[in-house]
């Protein structure tokens, strides 16, 4: 079954997300978005549950909307840091974990130089296709590539070994990034999407779409049809154009 979001932001940039459970028992992945009435900032999320269980699939639920509503009034570290904390408040199982990325764009009148601010746990990921070139601009924090950074050759078991969660994470394991928000696209997805397509494909999808929604679903349908026994879910969000 497909579900597709329209998320809703009014006059901000075009925005879609699509999620689809691969062959699991429920889909974990959850999806949010927040336009802070003071600072203006609007912030994208992606969450992975970690487990084919409920409680997986209501700690990315929680985790993402917290880090949606307080990452775009205070930053996208904030808006994790904020999950964590409702997440384990909320739930004193461990099984209610999940992974998660969070994007925060600056309001409309912001410089042109400004930046979006990212963070992230885990191994959902996001990309930036500006026109030209497509940049990953997050490292997974899985045991692969804890292996790779000592050089050495991880198994294929380890790409889906997470080393930090939302639950788990340490303020210092929190990955942090920043990207222009003028021309391209920025892509939040999970691990059912970006474990399957190489960054060619995503690239091709990323370009040839006529709008988001296309976009998201060409991805999430590609990665599925080639293979992905994961749930996959993916945001598009069309950046500012160039002046």
């Amino acid at each position: 079954m497909m579900t597709t979001l329209q998320l809703p932001l009014g006059h901000r940039p075009m925005s879609d997300s699509v999620s689809r459970r691969g062959p699991r028992s429920i889909n974990a992945d959850a999806v949010a978005t927040h336009t802070d009435a003071v600072s203006g900032r609007t912030a994208f999320v992606v969450a992975d549950g970690v487990g084919d269980h409920l409680l997986a699939a209501r700690a990315a639920r929680l985790s993402a909307r917290v880090a949606a509503e307080a990452g775009a009034r205070s930053g996208a570290y904030a808006g994790l840091l904020a999950s964590q904390e409702e997440l384990r408040t909320q739930f004193d199982e461990k099984q209610a974990d999940c992974v998660l990325i969070v994007a925060i764009l600056p309001p409309l009148n912001a410089p042109e130089e400004a930046l979006a601010d990212i963070a992230w746990v885990g191994d959902c990921r996001l990309y930036r296709w500006n026109g030209r070139v497509l940049s990953q601009l997050t490292v997974d924090h899985t045991l692969a590539e804890f292996w790779r950074s000592q050089d050495l050759v991880p198994s294929a078991r380890m790409e889906h070994v997470v080393t930090d969660s939302v639950r788990t994470a340490r303020e210092s394991d929190i990955g942090r990034a920043h990207t222009p928000v003028r021309g391209g696209r920025l892509l939040l997805c999970t691990d059912g999407v970006h474990k399957t397509l190489g960054m060619p494909a995503v690239k091709t999808l990323l370009a040839t779409a006529d709008d988001p929604h296309t976009a998201a679903t060409d991805l999430v349908q590609t990665a599925h049809t080639l293979g992905s026994t994961d749930n996959a879910t993916a945001v598009v969000v069309d950046l500012q154009p160039l002046t």
